[in-house]
């Protein structure tokens, strides 16, 4: 009989009376991302998937939570038929070394994991000619877990860990275009934090290819939430505000404040707690420090920004790992990447940004954007 073994994030194991919590969670976003027609069986430390399709493992390598899946062979806890299984699976694969490694969930089991993974690891050499034993470098491990049932794997595969999407409450992710927002919402959404994700469209400055880019992005990190909420925000009428009234060199931190001004109405009105960007310490002129202490200093809520510290080449390469990236250097201009001024400031101080903005009507144009907003669920 085959199942697959899926093992979950250590820190899910390690939270005491809350770790049932969490646990049904990771089932729950198991369930969704499967369907209903697989079983789902869970047992201490490990799920069991049984009536699964040929998708099922790839689906379960991107739920967060999960550190890993193997497809097992499952058999009765009997030493004699455990050896049977294990020889028939080692006969299945091309290898020349291979080590043993046993886990004993089920103390009552008579072998110890050393002396099973000694009697394994004998009828395998005895059964199938020119290989040895290599415990440092194999070039298989077979794998055995004795539960309920003695479980048998060699193909063990990484899963995303992190924690289960939904267990760290809801955030509003300023979505654009780019590379480095994206990531920026993965990186918090493996962290457990449910994301609404709030796009900014200059119509007809940017055009629709632009906007079915973001929608492409966020059907990508619906790839590992499972679900994805995204707010299409009409942002000509501001920028043109800001154009005509604002200083040039302050235009782009003036804009950058009423993104974050507009998200956090988006937030209150879903129930959410924090925002989140991805920008990255340095990397543009809006993302110097004081250009970041004047943008989160007209939002009362955190600003999470999981990118601050990071190198733009490890941004790219986890683009790169989460299928983003080919989505994000398409050729398609987002508000943020018109109208930008020649020199602006890098350095700006909030007393002269606020005394710039008296010459807008600020909530009017808030309300107006907010009021008009297109809505898409992935």
């Amino acid at each position: 009989m085959k199942k697959i073994l899926v093992k979950y994030s250590s820190e899910i194991t390690l939270k005491g009376l809350n770790r049932k919590t969490f646990e049904d969670l990771l089932i729950r976003n198991i369930r969704q991302r499967i369907g209903k027609e697989a079983n789902i069986i869970k047992e201490s430390g490990r799920i069991i998937i049984e009536n699964y399709t040929d998708e099922t493992i790839e689906k379960l390598r991107k739920v967060f939570g999960v550190l890993g899946v193997a497809e097992a062979t499952v058999v009765e806890k009997d030493v004699e038929k455990i050896c049977e299984a294990a020889v028939d699976h080692m006969k299945k694969i091309n290898f020349k070394t291979f080590k043993v490694e046993c886990k004993r969930q089920d103390k009552s089991f008579p072998l110890n994991s050393l002396e099973l993974s000694k009697k394994v690891g004998g009828a395998i050499l005895k059964n199938i000619k020119d290989i040895s034993v290599d415990v440092h470098d194999p070039e298989v491990t077979l794998m055995i877990e004795i539960r309920k049932d003695a479980y048998i794997y060699s193909n063990y595969l990484e899963g995303q860990g992190g924690m289960p999407y939904k267990s760290a409450g809801k955030g509003v992710l300023l979505l654009s275009g780019g590379i480095d927002s994206p990531v920026a919402g993965y990186m918090l959404a493996k962290r457990g934090l449910e994301l609404v994700g709030v796009y900014y469209h200059s119509h007809p400055y940017t055009s629709e290819r632009a906007k079915e880019k973001v929608i492409s992005l966020a059907k990508k990190l619906s790839e590992y939430t499972g679900s994805f909420k995204l707010y299409v925000v009409p942002f000509t009428k501001i920028q043109m505000e800001i154009i005509e009234k604002c200083r040039e060199d302050e235009l782009t931190i003036i804009m950058r404040r009423f993104m974050m001004s507009i998200a956090e109405e988006i937030a209150k009105k879903e129930g959410a707690l924090c925002l989140a960007t991805g920008e990255s310490l340095g990397q543009v002129a809006s993302q110097t420090l004081e250009s970041m202490f004047v943008t989160n200093s007209v939002v009362s809520m955190p600003v999470f920004r999981p990118l601050v510290g990071m190198d733009k080449v490890d941004i790219m390469d986890i683009a790169r790992e989460i299928g983003t990236y080919d989505i994000s250097i398409l050729p398609y201009e987002d508000c943020c990447t018109i109208f930008v001024p020649k020199h602006p400031k890098t350095k700006p101080r909030l007393q002269d940004i606020e005394k710039s903005e008296e010459a807008l009507d600020i909530k009017a144009l808030i309300d107006d954007a907010v009021n008009n907003v297109e809505i898409i669920n992935i």
